[in-house]
């Protein structure tokens, strides 16, 4: 293993080179990175309050201190994010009329940190203006989903976002790294998205020993986040491009696999955490090269039952069957991960087409039942009820770019969700893979 951890390591430096800090014992480095920035933060904080973050809570406070960076603290996000403590943290920047955000969390503080931090930025009056919102959501995050949105506002504006600084606490979605804000409106239990490279954070530290105290469940569900950017980004990637993100999939999937089963074994096991550390992050590399498709789609519409990373893990072998006649060379890779780590016993060589697709299928699904997640979306206690509801958010344009980043891209409008979703969601929900088309 460490000869894959060594390449993700120089992949991770040639990526982001000193805007982010990665590895053992770099928590510190949050301090500097601050005083870049100014003089005055508001510190956002997951897991305010419970003892497992009190350790590098402290740490970062000293940094700060030593940085001569005054800060305020606030609590950080409940789990997907709720719409609401996006607000609640806009108005806390507000008040503390800080000049910077510095996220202590997982994915959903940082992307609450990075939501809060846009809503700082531009006034109701330039949202009207710029995006042609209507006055009841100008001050809201509604407005901002979808693709280049912020972006269209920095440029019209020539403001940059209130700058985020990102302190991962988790193996999973590298919110830290990326373009992408997942805010959900817990009334109506949809997840909706913010993709836009102006609200990539400026600087990000993770330290992968933090990790340790990680609970296991929160650990596995991250870890399978992770395989979920690099496979469904791979699945989708073709022309000049290609290669570069297959390396990094490659990577990924190999080191999340790897530090899984190492983790499950022994949860403080350093070279595994480390191994889900780089892996997840090259995730976050591959969802900048390229988009997720279906299953984080589906995702979003199960946030009642499922926790992201489940979903995620549950929808992915489903689409995998779909789209197998058309990403032949990406489940020979893949599969032969599977095969190596002793969940996929057929030769994967000698296999082709859809038969091909169906081992790689069988094979996530079998990692997962090793993980002891649910493979069926009925075994999940998803209803009928669920499924209308991923179809309904399939047809909303502010989630469009997940139809168009399939490996054959679906067209609402021309009936693909009746001809070929709503049968890939039906054999997830019964576990019966011949109904895929």
């Amino acid at each position: 293993m460490k000869e894959y951890k060594d390449q993700a390591m120089e992949v991770l430096r040639d990526w982001k080179g000193d805007s982010y800090t990665f590895g053992e014992d770099v928590l510190e480095v949050c301090g500097s990175y601050a005083k870049n920035w100014g003089g005055k933060a508001l510190l956002v904080v997951t897991g305010l309050g419970h003892s497992w973050i009190e350790d590098p809570l402290e740490r970062v406070k000293t940094a700060l201190k030593a940085n001569g960076v005054f800060f305020e603290t606030a609590k950080g996000a409940r789990p997907n994010a709720p719409r609401e403590d996006v607000y609640r943290i806009s108005l806390q920047f507000a008040r503390s009329r800080s000049e910077m955000i510095i996220a202590l969390g997982g994915g959903s503080t940082i992307d609450a940190a990075k939501a809060a931090a846009t809503l700082n930025t531009y006034s109701p009056s330039e949202v009207m203006e710029t995006l042609e919102s209507y006055i009841g959501e100008a001050d809201s995050i509604e407005p901002y989903f979808g693709m280049g949105m912020v972006t269209k506002l920095k440029e019209k504006t020539g403001r940059s976002v209130v700058p985020v600084i990102a302190v991962q606490t988790a193996a999973s979605s590298a919110a830290h790294l990326t373009k992408y804000s997942n805010i959900t409106n817990p009334v109506t239990g949809q997840k909706k998205l913010i993709v836009d490279d102006a609200i990539v954070p400026p600087a990000s530290v993770f330290d992968y020993k933090v990790t340790l105290d990680s609970p296991i469940s929160l650990t596995l569900d991250g870890g399978l986040d992770g395989i979920a950017h690099s496979w469904e980004v791979f699945m989708s990637t073709i022309g000049p491009s290609y290669e570069k993100v297959k390396k990094i999939a490659e990577l990924s999937i190999r080191l999340i696999v790897g530090g899984l089963q190492r983790v499950k074994k022994d949860s403080k096991d350093i070279e595994g955490r480390i191994a889900l550390g780089l892996g997840t992050d090259l995730g976050g590399y591959s969802i900048m090269l390229g988009g997720t498709s279906g299953p984080h789609l589906g995702s979003f519409s199960l946030i009642d039952i499922l926790s992201h990373g489940r979903a995620c893990a549950l929808l992915n072998p489903y689409y995998t069957v779909l789209f197998a006649p058309v990403i032949q060379d990406q489940l020979k890779i893949v599969g032969a991960i599977f095969r190596e780590s002793g969940y996929i016993e057929k030769e994967i060589e000698r296999l082709s087409g859809r038969d091909l697709g169906v081992a790689v299928a069988k094979g996530m699904m079998s990692f997962a039942k090793d993980l002891n997640f649910p493979t069926t979306l009925r075994e999940a206690g998803a209803t009928q009820e669920h499924l209308q509801r991923m179809l309904e958010a399939a047809k909303n344009p502010q989630l469009k770019m997940k139809l168009q980043n399939m490996p054959t891209p679906m067209d609402a409008e021309k009936g693909d969700l009746d001809r070929l979703m709503k049968p890939v969601l039906e054999a997830a929900f019964s576990g019966d893979l011949s109904l895929i088309p």
